[in-house]
């Protein structure tokens, strides 16, 4: 029988030509988390304990996958989103750390706040709506999608945490669904905004695995979800209300100037750690 030392070597050996380090070394923790139920800590401490035969068998499953470059949370069926372990899968984009600074935009500028009214379009693992539910106390919370198996996802994580969103299934460009005029405090939303020329500079393991109907947009036409939002939000949020957008880092000043046009009082693009534009702010 390997040890925990050797397994995780062998992880990270197996998979080096799909996941060059140090995204194999962060994949190889990952696996061993999950497999043997142990944080990190408990897996430092445990280095030269000895792994069961049917675990390192669960392991080899895992590499074998991992190796045809799917995503490792695909593999796994979980992600981390912002102190939540969401279930994921092909019918939904792996929630990513850029969005989780979105979410935390929107509780540092309602920290304290009750009774809001929120909605979130283009869902998916219902990562930021059921992240928003977790965080503000009292809030009436929607999450907008189109696809019905990205909803059974996000149902199955809403569940999970018995946190009371309420999922609509819609396609943002038909009629606005039932909610009232006028009533909402906060809109967010991470719409597709990667562009069809964009995909050569994609990685194999995004193109392969997550779903373009979620990713990408016309070179033609690439504020098409943006502009349709503006307009939903023009009608559903309260005057003052917050409209919360993740953008394609190309089209800030673009997108800030849609919603001035369209009749915001406001519009700011903000950064991510990264320092490429990555969120736009809007006052109703």
């Amino acid at each position: 029988m390997a040890t925990i030392q050797q397994l995780q070597q062998h992880i990270r050996e197996s998979i080096k030509a799909a996941y060059p380090e140090p995204e194999a070394a962060s994949i190889a923790q990952l696996v061993l988390e999950h497999v043997l139920q142990k944080n990190r800590v408990q897996l430092t401490l445990a280095q030269q304990e000895q792994v069961q035969p049917e675990q390192q068998e669960q392991v080899q499953q895992i590499i074998m996958r991992l190796q045809q470059q799917e995503p490792v949370q695909y593999v796994l069926g979980i992600a981390h989103f912002y102190g939540l372990e969401l279930q994921v899968d092909e019918r939904v984009l792996i929630p990513r750390p850029e969005t989780e600074e979105l979410v935390d935009l929107v509780l540092r500028e309602h920290s304290g706040q009750k009774g809001l009214q929120v909605l979130d379009i283009c869902a998916g693992s219902g990562c930021i709506p059921l992240a928003l539910a977790a965080n503000l106390p009292d809030a009436k919370v929607y999450g907008l999608e189109v696809s019905e198996g990205a909803l059974e996802v996000a149902r199955a994580n809403a569940a999970k945490y018995k946190l009371p969103v309420e999922w609509l299934q819609s396609d943002i460009f038909e009629p606005a669904p039932s909610i009232n005029p006028a009533s909402l405090d906060i809109i967010t939303s991470n719409p597709p905004y990667v562009l069809e020329q964009e995909k050569e500079q994609m990685r194999e393991n995004v193109l392969q695995y997550e779903p373009h109907l979620a990713l990408f947009v016309p070179n033609q036409d690439p504020l098409k979800y943006y502009r349709r939002i503006t307009e939903v939000a023009l009608e559903l949020l309260k005057k003052g209300g917050k409209l919360y957008f993740e953008i394609n880092e190309r089209y800030g000043l673009e997108v800030k100037e849609l919603l001035l046009e369209a009749g915001f009082a406001e519009a700011q693009v903000g950064q991510d750690l990264f320092g490429k534009d990555r969120i736009l702010r809007g006052v109703r």
